[in-house]
């Protein structure tokens, strides 16, 4: 079998044998991937006229509606994808991580479309003031680059390594030409199929690559973000690529780091944080065999349970099955390959220049099924290291299998020293029930890792582990680590939009961003605009009260019916040394009574009042003072259908601004409803 590259619309093999692919548990051959013959040049050009045309013309909920589509799909489909997988020496377990974990970032970001606008762009933060008068003001938008992402992932997450780079830019609203490491990319073909075949997404949103793209990088330009996961060697040749810095190309690197976890020392023998923090290194040691960039690569633990330590990981690695995952029992599968065993082998033999092997062996070692000469089979192999600030190869060596370095520390700071001297982490763990400890470790480590979790008794009963970088939340890290982020929610959707400022009076940023700015020109109507419908309503319409005197009994009545009696508002003779001259007005009441003069009591279009954001009471408002309200329509976002017999509808954010007989501002609010669409089909 021949794997096909996805390129410009259309199947296609390479020319030529290409590279040999082999089961990892067997060693049989798999087929092979050739990319000679495809024009990477055409393929970029491609996802930029059709890809990025397509995509950056839908609006973030229809974005975000597709990527959930897809989930769905995929998920229906995910049996075959698990049988593939154990072709590249994973376990059940492991497949779970890359197939569901994969699918999962597909819902995850699907469901940011309810935090974006209904629109193809997206308006960042709040206005800002550029003149005394109000009359010129600066913005920012930020839209989808009119490039292709392309992505060069690692072999050891073939299908989470695709979609949750995919999920972010899809959402962003740019295509991506996925590059998957050729050793695993049978698995990446066979779901990019399905993807294609479900039609779920726009032609061009996808292209593939199975097979070496060795001059990829030199047809990439400035509007082209370029993604890579894998080695820090590796990461480094590619950045240093000479079209990729004259073009100025964002290059975002999540490379395999030296990740630490440390036992405090509250987390002795005995406690429940010493018994997840062994369970928690028999996870990360032997999962994908010890394969993840966010592997624990180093184990720091106080020197007095350092012996402790040692018996119980050995203990605990005693009891893992190694062998072909079809077999069932099996805890611990193959490598990806006969050439990441050669690879792990030379990284452990330099370790063992200044460690010492405390469990585990090179070449002796049982499996439990399975065909040891030809697979890609390896023993864990815990590793001990007496004086680590003696010598920096246990810093700077990664084996990328299930191997870790166990080392002593005397206090926290020397934890942290260590830690930092893997030069960078994608992520640390600190197992310990004092929270005083976990604070001064965080703060302290923050500025070497890209994500920290502190694990203890409770948080280990829903924790997603050490290794498992979350969708919403950031995933990379500094130094070592490639100095990039992935995913993080909205965050990762921008690495693929371009941040643009934007400069003009309110009424024109007002008319660009579809939101109102303060100062910008009113729209008004004779009709009340809660008596119309979603659709009809007009970014600036406004509608202007008529007005209401203040007295002393609506404050001692809102006092007595909100049961709110403090002292500014009940108590005249305790204002000496407050800001207030008499009793003030609670803000509440103030809101409240604005509500009144702008609410419309008949029943229309507006459903039922959704919320507040925002509210600042600006001026304090006495007895005697008339106040009046000024209700500006700011957003208007359309909702979902989540049942077929449900309402057509969506929020109407409106800026309330409350003013007095001075014309000076008393009140902003921002408040939402929910409003029903005229057209219900």
């Amino acid at each position: 079998m021949k794997l096909q590259s996805y390129s410009c619309g259309n199947w296609q093999s390479g020319i030529g044998d290409g590279q040999l692919l082999y089961d990892a548990c067997t060693g049989e051959i798999i087929g092979s991937a050739s990319t000679e013959g495809l024009n990477f040049g055409e393929m970029l050009s491609y996802g930029r006229k059709v890809g990025n045309k397509n995509l950056r013309k839908m609006t973030f909920t229809e974005r975000g509606l597709a990527l959930k589509a897809l989930a769905l799909y995929l998920k229906e489909r995910r049996d075959k994808y698990y049988q593939i997988s154990y072709k590249t020496g994973a376990t059940k377990t492991d497949s779970w991580i890359d197939i569901d974990g994969g699918i999962g970032n597909l819902f995850a970001n699907a469901s940011l479309r309810r935090k974006l606008p209904n629109a193809s762009f997206y308006t960042e933060g709040e206005s800002i003031g550029l003149s005394k008068g109000g009359t010129f003001i600066g913005h920012h938008i930020m839209v989808p680059k009119e490039g292709v992402a392309v992505h060069i992932n690692a072999f050891n997450f073939p299908v989470w390594g695709m979609l949750e780079k995919c999920a972010v830019n899809w959402l962003a609203g740019m295509p991506a030409i996925v590059k998957p490491a050729t050793v695993t990319s049978y698995l990446t073909e066979a779901v990019a199929r399905d993807i294609i075949e479900s039609g779920i997404l726009p032609e061009g949103a996808l292209q593939l690559i199975c097979g070496s793209a060795n001059e990829l990088l030199d047809h990439v330009n400035y509007q082209d973000v370029v993604t890579f996961t894998g080695s820090a060697s590796t990461g480094l040749f590619l950045k240093s690529n000479k079209n990729l810095m004259q073009e100025s190309v964002p290059f975002n690197i999540e490379a395999d780091s030296l990740n630490a976890i440390i036992l405090a020392e509250d987390a002795a023998p005995g406690t429940p944080e010493f018994d997840v923090f062994i369970k928690e290194i028999r996870k990360e040691m032997t999962i994908k065999a010890g394969q993840k960039c966010t592997a624990v690569r180093r184990i720091m633990v106080p020197e007095q349970f350092i012996d402790d330590v040692q018996t119980a990981i050995s203990t605990s690695l005693k009891g893992i099955p190694i062998g072909d995952p079809r077999v069932e029992g099996v805890r611990m599968g193959a490598l990806a390959g006969k050439s990441q065993v050669q690879e792990v082998k030379q990284k452990v033999e330099r370790l063992l220049t200044s460690a010492n092997m405390v469990y585990g062996d090179l070449e002796h070692f049982d499996i439990a099924l399975g065909d040891k000469e030809n697979g890609a089979y390896l023993s864990p192999m815990l590793l001990r290291h007496d004086a680590p600030f003696a010598d920096n190869i246990i810093h700077e060596t990664e084996a990328f299998g299930p191997v870790s370095v166990l080392m002593p520390y005397r206090s926290l700071e020397d934890a942290i020293s260590l830690s930092r001297l893997g030069k960078g982490s994608l992520v640390s763990t600190i197992v310990t029930y004092d929270d005083d400890l976990a604070r001064d470790y965080v703060l302290s480590a923050a500025t070497h890792h890209g994500r920290i979790l502190v694990l203890n008794r409770e948080s280990a009963e829903e924790s997603t582990g050490h290794g498992s970088p979350m969708p919403l939340l950031v995933h990379g890290g500094p130094g070592r680590a490639g100095g990039g982020e992935e995913m993080g929610g909205l965050r990762g959707v921008k690495h693929y939009m371009q941040r643009c400022a934007i400069q003009g009076t309110p009424t024109s940023i007002s008319a660009i961003t579809q939101q109102y700015q303060p100062g910008g020109k009113f729209i008004i109507d004779v009709v009340h605009p809660f008596k119309k419908h979603f659709e009809e309503l007009e970014i600036g319409e406004t509608l202007v009260t008529h007005k209401r005197t203040i007295t002393e009994t609506d404050i001692v009545n809102f006092a007595n019916v909100s049961w709110d009696h403090f002292y500014a508002h009940t108590d005249a003779t305790s204002l000496d040394g407050t800001i207030f001259t008499k009793r003030v007005a609670h803000g509440y009441f103030v809101l409240s009574a604005a509500a009144g003069l702008f609410v419309d009591a008949a029943k229309g279009p507006v459903l039922l009042n959704y919320g507040l954001e925002e509210c600042r009471f600006t001026k304090p408002v006495y007895a005697g003072m008339t106040i009046g309200v000024k209700l500006t329509v700011k957003e208007k976002i359309l909702q979902e259908k989540r049942e077929e017999e449900d309402y057509t509808k969506g929020i109407v954010k409106w800026y309330v601004e409350v003013y007095d007989e001075t014309d000076e501002t008393v009140a902003i609010a921002t408040i939402l409803t929910m409003v029903r669409c005229k057209n219900n089909d």
